[in-house]
């Protein structure tokens, strides 16, 4: 049971990690003026990519520094993703299933 938690935490940690490459990239592009915010998919795309990433860029953003236009907010979110889908997902797993609570 908790190790099929844990793989339900994986899959949600990968899906949020696509989103963030995702709004990371389309911010790029926006920037570059490659796409427009004023064509409606993108900017409905914008607000949607948004929305699911911002909460979770927002404490950070109150204790990051200012580097300008520079935002290493999203870089900080996939670190600590990176982090808790790799070593800390795996040590959870090796106690449950070490305890016999796989």
């Amino acid at each position: 049971m908790l190790l099929m938690l844990l793989q339900i935490v994986h899959i949600i940690l990968t899906v949020l990690w696509w989103f963030i490459i995702a709004q990371a990239v389309m911010s790029w592009l926006i920037a570059f003026n490659v796409i427009n915010t004023h064509s409606q998919f993108v900017g409905q795309l914008w607000t949607v990519l948004d929305r699911i990433t911002e909460p979770l860029y927002r404490p950070f953003r109150r204790i990051m520094p200012d580097f300008g236009g520079l935002d290493l907010t999203p870089m900080l979110v996939l670190i600590i993703i990176i982090i808790l889908d790799g070593p800390v997902l795996s040590y959870l797993a090796r106690l449950a299933y070490a305890n016999g609570m796989a």
